[in-house]
């Protein structure tokens, strides 16, 4: 399916509406056309989640061929992306304009993604570790009540996994079992709302990760906490679940210096 064009004053048009014809000489075929378009999405979503393309900033697309030297259907496609997230909206008269936060999809993991590498990843830690801490230890409670006996046991296995990962300083390794542990866990609760929050838990854990945050060997006190939650799912114990998982939270509140 082809994607609509856009129209003269800069919206994405309906299909048939203009000519695709770009404002300069086609570029060269991109030896990775998909490695492009990322390259310039992210750009653009990064420009937009620091600020520095501000609410009410009017883009176009000839804007975005000259910035990053892309054709205007890479240009079209990116726009049609960040649309998606609502960090942009088009219309007819007033071509594609930037959103304000607060009607941003702040629980795509992209923009998830996004803010955490912009320079106020500070603000977004919190905000995403205080969703957590309402969140986790619920879930957790939930997967006590309702996992089936093969997730328990996998939530067992993990946690004994987490601890060798930890004490040996293998964090690439230690990360996908974390990322694991805390999808399942969501995945298990026997709510889809929480499971659908799995994507963006991941990105959280894996910007601390590639940002530097996580220490080379996680605090004992951590991995315990990560164990003290398996084993009450897999007891079924909702109670001592939730209070584990409020455990394993609060360290990463600590950790992350965001008590104040």
């Amino acid at each position: 399916m082809n994607t609509p064009p856009a129209n003269d004053d800069g919206a994405l048009a309906p299909q048939g509406t203009a000519d695709d014809a770009p404002l300069a000489p086609t570029p060269a075929a991109p030896s990775d056309p998909v490695g492009l378009h990322r390259r310039v999405l992210d750009a653009v979503g990064e420009a937009i989640c620091s600020g520095r393309y501000e609410a009410g900033r009017r883009l176009t697309l000839e804007e975005l061929q000259r910035e990053h030297g892309v054709s205007r259907t890479v240009a079209r496609d990116t726009m049609r992306v960040l649309e998606t997230m609502s960090l942009v909206t088009s219309g007819r008269r007033v071509g594609i304009v930037v959103q304000d936060p607060s009607r941003w999809n702040v629980y795509d993991p992209q923009l998830v993604h996004w803010r955490l590498a912009s320079d106020r990843r500070d603000e977004q830690y919190a905000s995403l570790t205080e969703l957590r801490i309402a969140v986790e230890p619920v879930a957790a409670g939930g997967a006590a009540r309702r996992a089936s006996g093969t997730q328990r046991l996998e939530l067992v296995r993990l946690a004994a996994e987490l601890q060798r990962l930890g004490q040996g300083g293998d964090l690439e390794a230690f990360l996908a079992a974390d990322i694991a542990f805390h999808r399942l866990i969501l995945r298990s609760s026997g709510n889809e709302m929480f499971a659908a929050l799995d994507g963006m838990v991941s990105e959280v854990l894996t910007s601390r990760t590639r940002q530097g945050l996580m220490p080379f060997h996680p605090r004992d006190e951590a991995l315990e906490a990560h164990h003290r939650v398996a084993q009450a799912i897999a007891d079924g114990d909702a109670a001592r679940a939730e209070s584990a998982m409020r455990e394993v939270l609060h360290e990463v509140r600590a950790a992350l210096h965001l008590n104040a």
